[in-house]
């Protein structure tokens, strides 16, 4: 009994950590991530990937890779992507892979602002490390013999698979935009127990963007054409939620600023409103776009080495003007 108690409150921490969505902090240079409207928002090709790793001096690690490729269609107003996500935690042995194609659609509604409905799908995979898990049905008593199959209700599947539903909207012109998405519509079940039924709830996501010129303000010392950028992205899973705001200032080729991870429903007693702040800089120079990110936390974890974050982009025809983009993107 004490054996399958642990088991149970094992297996419930784990449903519930892991039915979340790996976010990124610069969720703004690669916005692809949290709203599929992004696809080829800048009406060119590019590829691009980002690494994540949280808590590299902790045993329990967590590495996060995401990678796409976007083309965009002239004859179409349309834009194409195919983005691949992956995530490993060291102590459990858990993975997600998930890879998912993507659609949007360019709409020109006035004559500064635009409108991009989008669609994704995608195919996942989750897995387990359950192979040592020994169940009371698998144990021969008599010869010793441990049987590799079982039939209790317990009994898990190291790996799942499902099928995944996302769609999304984006409203921009030159200088700023707004968004939302919804992931997970047709909420694919994602227990690893056979008989289970573990939906994975809806992630729901506001994002906006504003950018303006230093350069309009008089005896500014900063370079020609220097910009301030403000970016905000509100997200929603079953009962948890974060909102993080950033501020940045871009140059010619390198931009620097900081992002404020919140934590608005604080969920337990413990909670922070902040739960970190995000210093990132990056550089610009003709087809690549290179970011980094470090998380500060504001709690005490103890020595876990902190979040760094990775990003580089490469854009084909980066000289291209598309219409009604804001140029820091």
């Amino acid at each position: 009994m004490k054996r399958i108690a642990i088991i149970i409150t094992t297996l419930l921490a784990f449903n519930t950590s892991w039915a979340q969505d790996p976010i990124f902090t610069q969720y703004f240079m690669v916005p692809q991530t949290v709203n599929p409207s992004f696809t080829a928002f800048m009406e060119t090709t590019s590829i691009g990937v980002m690494h994540r790793t949280q808590w590299p001096d902790a045993s329990l690690k967590i590495n996060s890779d995401y990678a796409f490729l976007n083309t965009w269609a002239e004859e179409m107003n349309s834009g194409f992507g195919v983005n691949f996500l992956s995530q490993r935690e060291s102590f459990t042995n858990y993975q997600l892979s998930q890879v998912n194609a993507s659609y949007a659609y360019r709409v020109q509604i006035s004559d500064f602002w635009y409108f991009h409905p989008a669609i994704e799908v995608g195919f996942g995979t989750k897995s387990y490390g359950f192979q040592n898990l020994v169940l009371e049905d698998q144990l021969n008593l008599g010869t010793g013999v441990i049987d590799a199959s079982s039939i209790d209700p317990l009994a898990l599947n190291e790996k799942i698979t499902f099928f995944d539903i996302g769609a999304g909207v984006l409203f921009n012109n030159e200088e700023c935009w707004i968004g939302a998405s919804l992931k997970h519509l047709n909420k694919p079940n994602i227990s690893f127990s056979q008989a289970g039924n573990l939906p994975l709830e809806m992630l729901f996501s506001l994002n906006a963007g504003y950018e303006f010129k230093l350069s309009n303000f008089t005896n500014t010392f900063l370079p020609y054409n220097s910009k301030l950028l403000f970016t905000g992205n509100f997200m929603q899973q079953a009962k948890y939620n974060r909102f993080d705001l950033g501020m940045g200032i871009i140059f010619e080729r390198v931009f620097v600023g900081a992002i404020a991870a919140t934590n608005p429903a604080k969920n337990n007693g413990n909670s922070k409103l902040l739960t970190s702040i995000n210093p990132y800089f990056g550089l610009k120079y003709e087809h690549f776009k290179i970011g980094y990110s470090y998380d500060v936390l504001t709690n005490n974890m103890g020595r876990t080495g902190g979040i760094h974050e990775f990003s580089l982009i490469y854009q084909f025809n980066w000289e291209k003007q598309c219409q009604g983009c804001p140029d820091y993107y």
